[in-house]
């Protein structure tokens, strides 16, 4: 829910325990480099103490809002595994906190990476990659930038072949419409043309008929005729 006071609230804590690991990563360069993490220790504690206080304050308005059914329990269960999430990486910065800064640190990066409220894997406990290790947070933000950019140019290329392909596929429909009509008029040629020629054939038929007529009309006449002559012609 966008509109979530308990989200928000999550939210901020989350962003505050970004910050304070980033003042770990800090203070522990610090410490390798023979400079003065004092201030960072000040910084650290401070924001560790306040991390706690948003934690609890997130637990309260949880069983509150649970208690009161402003919320489902599912709703509740997912928030309350959100809360686990936080609480583990809080027992994680105060650990990180308490070292000298000569072990290997956690991976910083999945806190810049990860969605609070759909990941709630533990990345405090993985190793830091060798291509990040030393790497300040500036530096892997860059880092990560550059990659992103890389996958767009990508996905980039691929809109590009897809609406490429998608125009072939709209020209080779457009020349079959075309071919069709063709077919279409020629199909109408030949039924007007064989209706035509049936037409003709029907007309031939007839004129031989009538010319048949008219032949033995003819030779009827002129036997008539020679039988009208021979009777008449005067014997003698």
């Amino acid at each position: 829910m966008a509109g979530d006071p308990w989200l928000a609230k999550y939210d901020s804590t989350w962003r505050l325990a970004q910050d304070i690991a980033e003042n770990v990563h800090d203070r522990n360069r610090q410490q390798r480099t023979g400079g003065n993490p004092s201030k960072f220790n000040v910084m650290i504690r401070s924001s560790l103490q306040r991390l706690q206080e948003q934690i609890n304050q997130l637990k309260d308005s949880l069983l509150r809002n649970l208690s009161t059914r402003q919320i489902t329990q599912l709703e509740a269960d997912r928030h309350q595994n959100m809360l686990d999430d936080l609480l583990t990486r809080e027992r994680q910065l105060q650990t990180s906190f308490k070292k000298d800064g000569t072990e290997p640190e956690v991976m910083r990066t999945s806190l810049i990476s990860t969605d609070p409220k759909t990941d709630l894997t533990n990345p405090w406990l993985m190793e830091e990659p060798e291509e990040t290790r030393g790497l300040g947070f500036s530096e892997i933000k860059h880092q990560q930038h550059m990659i992103i950019q890389e996958q767009d140019a990508g996905l980039d290329a691929l809109v590009t072949v897809i609406a490429r392909q998608k125009q072939m596929g709209r020209d080779i429909g457009n020349e079959l419409d075309e071919q069709n009509e063709i077919i279409d008029d020629l199909t109408h040629l030949v039924d007007k043309t064989d209706s035509r020629i049936q037409n003709e054939t029907r007309r031939v038929k007839l004129v031989d008929r009538k010319s048949t007529s008219w032949g033995m009309l003819v030779v009827i006449v002129l036997l008539l005729v020679a039988i009208v002559v021979v009777a008449v012609w005067p014997k003698g």
